[in-house]
């Protein structure tokens, strides 16, 4: 039936939020060969049609820009004054109008 989330069957293994020894070396070879070749990908970025220009930027960008999470927020308004009420009422109005 597998192993509980945590448990291993090396207790000498890697340690949680120590990176994995191949996708480390797999990123600073990723990150070595755009770098050395960072004209080359320029100038080949500069032939494609602005449409496949902007795709390949955007495939690009996750890899270097976090993704959003979706944020969620639960308010139990029974056990607020009504003065906190309209304190949060009034910062999600201000919120929504920039």
């Amino acid at each position: 039936m597998g192993l509980k989330k945590g448990q291993t069957n090396n207790p000498a293994g890697r340690r949680p939020g120590i990176p994995n020894k191949i996708t480390t070396s797999t990123k600073i070879w990723i990150q070595n060969l755009i770098d050395n070749h960072r004209e080359t990908l320029e100038e080949d970025l500069k032939k494609l049609k602005p449409a496949e220009r902007w795709n390949v930027i955007e495939r690009l960008l996750q890899y270097t820009t976090p993704k959003m999470g979706q944020v969620q927020a639960q308010i139990d308004f029974n056990n607020l004054d009504e003065e906190q009420i309209n304190s949060v009422v009034g910062q999600i109005l201000n919120n929504l109008e920039e």
